[in-house]
């Protein structure tokens, strides 16, 4: 599986909700749920149309692909926290990220990888949705 498709579930939400807008804490809840659960109704709703993801190995996913990997047979992230948070909003916009150590099972493997994430969400239509995300990962 494309790690950058894994790492899309960022999950600020309990530690930033009371700091975040209430609509766009709720989006990113449902964003970290859906992604545990590979719930790709729920991603195909959360993630917009023209979503670009940079993965920690320079290769970059649109919508598509991102959703692709949740598919893949065995694919399963496991619960995760963000550790040193970062949060940025201003009207309808927010960048949101923090450190993650990120594991997951595919084709059998457990793996691992500690990454620093950062996720650009607009509100667009009335409704917040992850535009861009991108992933590097730490040494």
């Amino acid at each position: 599986m494309k790690l950058c498709a894994i790492i899309l579930m960022l999950s600020t939400a309990p530690l930033l909700a009371a700091e975040l807008p209430p609509d766009l804490a709720k989006a990113v809840q449902a964003y970290d749920r859906a992604q545990v659960n590979n719930d790709t109704a729920a991603l195909e709703r959360l993630v917009d149309d023209d979503y670009v993801l940079v993965n920690s190995n320079a290769s970059v996913e649109n919508k598509q692909q991102f959703l692709a990997d949740f598919h893949l047979p065995g694919f399963k992230i496991d619960p995760y926290v963000i550790e040193q948070p970062v949060q940025k909003v201003w009207g309808d916009g927010a960048v949101i990220g923090g450190l993650l150590n990120l594991s997951w099972t595919q084709d059998g493997k457990h793996q691992t990888r500690r990454l620093r994430v950062a996720y650009v969400w607009a509100k667009r239509d009335g409704r917040w949705r992850a535009t861009y995300g991108q992933v590097t990962r730490v040494p």
